[in-house]
């Protein structure tokens, strides 16, 4: 982290070269701005991270690697001043209440212009406690009232996307590090919020229940994780 008289430091990450190429060009003609470096899936993501500690991460909601909450919660222990702006092709209501409550600063979709980027970039390095969000009336509507009863919380989305993998409770539970009585906690959990009687049906419920929200964090066993949808 630089303190503020010094350029903000950012932190790229897309699978996508082009994508990068581009929004490194626009953020280096800033003169306050400085990319110091890049990524293309969670692992290098969480190592530079922990490396450069910027001052801002743009973080594209799906990248090879762990799911979008874990990698959020990974950047935040190892550069807990870091702040994290998500750039999606598309929204989802609940997406968005579970990424804000892994502490993400920004969820901005790729549509927007480069200015209004550049504008939150700056917003959220001045006021550590702002929020920019620009996604539909209806999100933002969900996430001023707050998720339904019985929705996932973005720990037991971590759980459930992990199952999905058909890892053990024991490996879930390595993966996360939690405790493996933890990890049987959030399943009771999940099963009951679901009216779930198996892993296997508590994943297919998910899918079925959360719809967009978990078509981009669940993978069903055996088949790896889904397209990327953008």
């Amino acid at each position: 982290m630089n303190d503020d008289d010094g350029p903000i430091t950012i932190l790229l990450v897309d699978d996508h070269a082009l994508v990068r190429e581009g929004l490194r060009e626009i953020l280096q003609m800033q003169p306050d701005m400085r990319v110091v470096g890049e990524a293309e899936d969670s692992a290098t993501t969480v190592a530079l991270a922990e490396a450069e500690r910027p001052d801002v991460i743009l973080l594209d909601i799906e990248i090879p690697g762990d799911v979008v909450t874990t990698t959020v919660n990974q950047i935040k222990k190892c550069s807990p001043a870091s702040q994290v702006i998500i750039l999606s092709m598309y929204e989802g209501p609940q997406l968005v209440q579970a990424l804000l409550a892994t502490g993400i600063c920004g969820y901005l979709l790729k549509s927007i212009h480069w200015e209004e980027l550049v504008v939150a970039i700056r917003a959220v390095r001045s006021d550590g406690d702002r929020i920019v969000l620009g996604v539909s009336r209806e999100s933002l509507s969900y996430v001023q009232q707050g998720p339904p009863p019985g929705t996932l919380s973005a720990r037991e989305l971590e759980v459930l996307d992990l199952v999905a993998q058909a890892l053990s409770n024991g490996q879930v539970a390595s993966r996360l590090q939690l405790t493996e009585a933890t990890v049987k906690r959030h399943l009771r959990n999940i099963f009951v919020k679901l009216g779930a009687v198996s892993r296997l049906d508590a994943v297919n419920k998910a899918k079925v229940r959360q719809g967009q929200q978990l078509a981009t964090t669940l993978g069903t066993p055996g088949q790896g994780r889904p397209g990327n949808g953008r």
